[in-house]
């Protein structure tokens, strides 16, 4: 995948938001990785801010609807992983400030 397709991936990603939190789940620091294959099939992989996340099957949802307007993504794959974990390091200066984090 080169730089442009796959900057166009993150920036459909940034449409994102967790409703939790208000932000979106790229500045959050959710999404580790974004790969695309010969076929056409995103797969991305990422986490949530919680184990028990009760909203982790609308923010996949929102995931493959935010790809869905790309041309070449044919298909959408979410694997949520938990390693490693996630912590607000992770978060974006954007996502720090907006949410009152040091």
């Amino acid at each position: 995948m080169d730089a442009a397709l796959k900057e166009n991936i993150y920036g459909a990603l940034e449409q994102v938001i967790d409703p939790e939190l208000g932000i979106d789940i790229v500045n959050l620091g959710l999404i580790y990785d974004v790969d695309l294959d010969e076929e056409g099939t995103a797969k991305v992989t990422m986490t949530l801010t919680s184990m028990g996340c009760p909203l982790a099957p609308v923010i996949v949802d929102q995931v493959t609807a935010a790809l869905a307007d790309i041309p070449e993504v044919k298909q959408t794959e979410v694997d949520i992983v938990w390693s490693p974990p996630w912590t607000k390091d992770k978060m974006s200066r954007y996502a720090k400030i907006a949410l009152g984090v040091t």
